[in-house]
Formats: C-alpha cells, sequence, structure tokens
C-alpha cells in the first residue's frame, strides 16, 4: 500500500492491518528503552565546538579606547561590540544596548518598563491602563506567551500565515481597540514556522493605524542569520517606522545565543532614539555596566567583522542541514498525500512545524513520551498552551545527532500513523 493514497478513503480492513504493523513496531521501541529529546531548540555539541576558541585566554583586556573591560563602566555596550552588530544587522550603533547573555532578558525588561512606566514620557503605565491586549501570531513561540502572561496581559492569538500574520485581522483589531498595546513577530524564520515576514507585511505593521498611541511591535530577529539553505533577509522594522513618522513603535531584539555559546551569548535591543533613552535611563538603576569581557571575546572571535559571522554561521549550516533534511524526508515517506499531516518546510531557522488531523496534537506527544521521545508540549505554540484545533506541533531537531534523529522520526511517524489511524477508525465506526 502506498502511503500517498488518502487514509480516509481506505477500507476499514486496511487501516486496521496498518494499525496492526505500526502498533508491533511501536511495542518494540518503547520496550527499548529510548530517551531522546526534542523539545528545546538547542545547538547540539558539534555545533558549539564550532566556537571553543571563545574559551581561549584574550590577549588584552582593553578595549579599542583603552576601557578596562575587567572594572564597572560602559552601560549599554562597548563600541567595538555595537558596531560588529550595526554592521551585521544593519541597526544604528546609537539606537541598540548591547550586554547580557539572551534577548529574552531585554524582552522582559521592556515590558517591565512598559509596565512600571508606560511607553513615554507622562504615557499612562501599562500596568494602570486596565486591560492591556497583546496579539499573537500562532502558531508562535512560546517564550513569547509566557512574557505577557507573566505581566497579566490578555493574549489576542491572530493567524500566522506565509509572509507573516494576517494583517487584515491585525489592522482591524488594533485600529478599533486601544487596548491592543502590542504584536509578538519573529520576521526572519518564524518560531516554529520557519517562514519569512514579507515587506509590505512589515510596512504595514509600521505604518497602520492604532486606536493606543502606545502601540509597540516586538521584533524578536532571533534567527536572522541562521539561514538553512539559502540566506533571506528581514524587512528593515526601524526604518519603516520612523518613516511612517512612528520611530518609537518598534522594539528590535537579537542575540548571539544560538551562534556561539547560549550560556554567553550577548543580548541586544534596539529602538527609536526616544525609547533607547528611557531604557538606557532604566538599565543605569539595575547595573554599573554588564558583562564586557564576554563582548570583548566575541568581538575578538569574529575579528570583528560581519562577513566572518556569516562565514561561521555557513558551517553552522552544514551540521544543521542534515538534520533538517532527515526530518523532512521521513514526514514526506510517511505521510505525502497521506491527509492525516501538513508541513511546509522551513525556509530556515531552528524549528519544523506540522499540524495533524484535529484534535490528535497532543495524543501524539504523549504516546511518544511513553517511548522515551520528548517533545515540546503540544499546545506550546498557543497562548495559554491552548492549541484550539489540539493539532501543532513543533519539532527541534538541532540538538540530537542524525542517529539518535532518525529513532525520533521513527517513534514519531509511528505515533502520528497510530493516533490519526484511530480517529478515522472512530469516524468510520
Amino acid at each position: 500500500m502506498s502511503d500517498t493514497v488518502i487514509w480516509r478513503d481506505l477500507p476499514t480492513e486496511q487501516l486496521a492491518l496498518m494499525r496492526a504493523e505500526a502498533a508491533e513496531r511501536y511495542s518494540g521501541l518503547k520496550a527499548a528503552g529510548l530517551r531522546l529529546d526534542l523539545s528545546r531548540g538547542k545547538p547540539g555539541p558539534d555545533v558549539l565546538d564550532l566556537s571553543n576558541a571563545l574559551l581561549d585566554g584574550l590577549d588584552t583586556w582593553k578595549t579599542e579606547d583603552g576601557t578596562d573591560i575587567r572594572n564597572y563602566g560602559v552601560l549599554d555596550g562597548l563600541p567595538e561590540c555595537k558596531r560588529l552588530f550595526s554592521e551585521l544587522l544593519g541597526v544604528p550603533a546609537d539606537r541598540m544596548i548591547v550586554g547580557g547573555n539572551s534577548s529574552l532578558t531585554h524582552m522582559y525588561n521592556t515590558f517591565a518598563s512598559l509596565w512600571l512606566f508606560g511607553a513615554s514620557e507622562g504615557g499612562v503605565p501599562w500596568g494602570k491602563a486596565g486591560r492591556v491586549k497583546i496579539l499573537c501570531p500562532c502558531p508562535g513561540y512560546d517564550r513569547h506567551f509566557s512574557v505577557a502572561e507573566d505581566f497579566g496581559a490578555e493574549m489576542i492569538p491572530v493567524p500566522q500565515l506565509e509572509g507573516g500574520p494576517d494583517m487584515d485581522v491585525v489592522e482591524e483589531l488594533v485600529s478599533n481597540d486601544p487596548d491592543v498595546k502590542g504584536i509578538w513577530i519573529v520576521p526572519l524564520y518564524a518560531n516554529p514556522t520557519g517562514d519569512v515576514i514579507s515587506e509590505d507585511n512589515a510596512r504595514r505593521l509600521a505604518c497602520m493605524k492604532t486606536a493606543a498611541d502606545d502601540f509597540r511591535v516586538f521584533w524578536d530577529n532571533a534567527y536572522g542569520v541562521h539561514h538553512i539553505w539559502e540566506e533571506h533577509t528581514a524587512p528593515d522594522i526601524l526604518s519603516l517606522c520612523e518613516q511612517a513618522g512612528n520611530p518609537d513603535r518598534a522594539y528590535y531584539y537579537f542575540s548571539t545565543s544560538k551562534i556561539n555559546f547560549p550560556g554567553a551569548g550577548i543580548g541586544l535591543v534596539a529602538s527609536g532614539a526616544g525609547n533607547i533613552a528611557r531604557m538606557r535611563s532604566h538599565l543605569g538603576m539595575q547595573t554599573i555596566g554588564l558583562d564586557k569581557v564576554m563582548q570583548l571575546r566575541t568581538v575578538k572571535f569574529f575579528g570583528g567583522k560581519a562577513e566572518n559571522v556569516h562565514a561561521h554561521m555557513k558551517k553552522i549550516a552544514e551540521l544543521l542541514r542534515p538534520r533538517f533534511e532527515l526530518v523532512l524526508d521521513a514526514l514526506d515517506r510517511g505521510f505525502s498525500g497521506s491527509g492525516v499531516l501538513w508541513w511546509m518546510p522551513p525556509k530556515g531557522g531552528y524549528f519544523i512545524s506540522i499540524e495533524t488531523m484535529p484534535g490528535c496534537a497532543k495524543a501524539i506527544v504523549a504516546m511518544a513520551k511513553e517511548a522515551g521521545v520528548v517533545l515540546t508540549g503540544a499546545g506550546a505554540t498557543w497562548p495559554y498552551k491552548k492549541d484550539p484545533q489540539d493539532s501543532n506541533i513543533r519539532i527541534a531537531p538541532t540538538f540530537p545527532s542524525l542517529a539518535e534523529l532518525e529513532q525520533t522520526m521513527e517513534v514519531l511517524s509511528l505515533c502520528i500513523k497510530l493516533v490519526s489511524i484511530d480517529k478515522i477508525l472512530a469516524e468510520k465506526a
């Protein structure tokens, strides 16, 4: 029997035979005591090894302007580090704050500042504004949702389409409701779909009329240089906002956490001049200078040149590409044309998103866990972990070895087959 046949059209007897064969193989794998984890997007040891030179001793503790990195000072980032990121991302060096190992920290601090102090001088703090609603393209990134939820913001799902969020829905919501204060966007290689936002949609985000005068775009360019097959470029949201007369509308985030070491990366936030001035002021109450040692190490490691970052990322792509291709090949072999599973190959980034038949994702994830394969929890790609269709599963193929990934995909494929056939048989009964 060919898996390219729509399974719903098969006779009950044939489906039962398929199920029995899959169940037998699943039982054997379950008894093997596997311990495999695809729950988070982590770089594997082979990827981390590419950056081991970061651990070598520095030949100086002085920056180009003579600053001693061992001591206090330099609140918002070393000039040479800012210059490197400016060249890499096209963001003005004077519009960014660099420091800390995580862009997520900058996102959380942004929310905290908005919640406590408002979006502008004299503006109403979000925490005193009554209801605050944040638009969340779905499927999306669970940690974005966790930040909004931690502050008590109400999360509103909007469809994530090819080329970005459904902007017709977004524009209707922001134009009519002053409680809608922001939207999360992963512009390049969205988590988990791997899609790229279009220039037109980015322009609409920058230009659209909003009922709230303090509406903000949280632009998390986490995978901005994580190309797998070919290079794509994210629209320049800061310039688009400035051209539209909304220079402080967007906050831009980036980090090196998946470029070198997640435990010792460098995060940054960039925005309009007004936002950055306020953020610097609040940062000065938190620290007398973030980790300058790792900033200088990173600059030295890349020779201060963006071209060396791109060369490094090509090495990472060579290691990640076979992992992505293994997963996509397994999905294609097992489910192409079956009518029980849908996916779109990501354009880059760190994840692969699949859609099961409605009502199947939780059962598939639970069954995989019983066989020793841990996946991102079903529902995690939606606010409050509530996927209304119970259909989306995020696959994170970057950490396991190819051999481990092959085992993982066999287990996952069997689970998808068993749960899907059970659903079809129940509908036929």
